[in-house]
């Protein structure tokens, strides 16, 4: 087999995003709201993927293509001692960029860790300055303050790349986009995201999605914006400029501008299974082959045949696919963002 495979639509395999833990301190209301939560079992420690089987699937990945690596949860900064896993993650050779997402929380405590551990880049996720509205979409966890100070440390702690996530919902935070960007505009770039229908507990409506073209032009108004060319296959967000040369600000449009056919996106959750995409309804177990005792090379060879025979295209497809399988998604705490 081809040591870097395409999937069915000729899509290579670049990007492998890590949930390390599937538990998080915040309720999100569009990822693990409170009232959903309650009912779901969370992993045993014992199933979580140890460091050392985390380092060793990676590497398999890498020989398939990967050098773009990404931390998630949950929240990945809930997992005890994480920056021995950026160590291990930063002697293998072919990853060229190796990042992290959290909430913020924790991040003054950890930044500096991460930072000599090796972690290239940062990116939290902060969906408004308004502490009321903060707490109302995360369900009464945390406070901005923390997350700004959060920001600030790693800041602190030589970080020169840090990303702002923010989930915009019509009626909820689509107040706070331009205070977000008065903020951060000459400091941090943001990334506007559509509200998306990820997993099952976040009782998506089409109706609280503001489109990003609708974004653009708030932001415009205010602030001028050009746009900029893509700097990559498979590059997630559609990036502008401020014409001031402050900064750029990037949007991703999963609803309204789907771009299925440049992802390039593979997901390892908590305990082990590969997702193919985002919005999956089941992934591929490789933990159980792991701890079978499965040599490198047949480990490799069920990569390379998910990758493989992969024909997700869930966002293009989204208004024909059945309501049933809308209502079986894997849940974005799960594996990641």
């Amino acid at each position: 087999m081809s040591p870097n495979p395409t999937d069915k639509f000729n899509r290579p395999l670049h990007d492998l995003r890590i949930s390390v833990i599937d538990r998080c301190n915040f309720r999100c209301t569009y990822c693990m709201p409170d009232d959903a939560s309650k009912h779901y079992e969370f992993l045993e420690k014992t199933e979580w993927l140890s460091y050392d089987e985390i380092a060793r699937l990676t590497k398999l990945f890498v020989q398939n293509g990967v050098s773009k690596v990404r931390l998630t949860g949950g929240e990945p900064l809930l997992r005890p001692n994480l920056h021995e896993l950026v160590a291990k993650l930063r002697q293998i050779k072919g990853i060229e960029d190796l990042t992290l997402t959290t909430n913020g929380s924790l991040l003054a405590k950890h930044a500096r860790e991460l930072k000599d551990a090796g972690l290239h880049r940062l990116t939290v996720s902060l969906d408004t300055l308004d502490s009321r509205t903060f707490r109302l979409m995360n369900g009464h966890r945390g406070s901005v303050d923390e997350v700004l100070a959060g920001i600030s440390e790693a800041k602190r702690a030589g970080f020169d790349d840090i990303k702002i996530n923010v989930v915009v919902q019509k009626g909820v935070n689509d107040h706070s986009i331009l205070d977000l960007v008065k903020y951060f505009k000459a400091k941090h770039t943001l990334r506007f995201i559509e509200y998306m229908d990820v997993g099952n507990c976040n009782h998506w409506e089409s109706r609280y999605v503001v489109p990003s073209k609708q974004i653009v032009k708030t932001i415009h108004a205010i602030y001028p914006l050009e746009p900029l060319e893509a700097k990559y296959f498979g590059e997630v967000a559609e990036c502008y400029r401020f014409t001031d040369g402050s900064g750029e600000v990037g949007f991703i449009s999963s609803i309204t501008q789907p771009f299925c056919g440049s992802c390039t996106r593979v997901r390892l959750s908590t305990d082990g299974k590969i997702f193919t995409c985002l919005f999956a309804n089941n992934g591929t177990d490789l933990c159980a082959s792991l701890r079978g005792g499965a040599t490198d090379t047949q480990l490799n060879e069920i990569i390379t045949r998910v990758w493989s025979n992969r024909v997700d295209r869930y966002s293009e497809l989204r208004s024909s696919i059945p309501p049933q399988l809308h209502n079986s998604k894997v849940e974005m705490f799960q594996i990641g963002g």
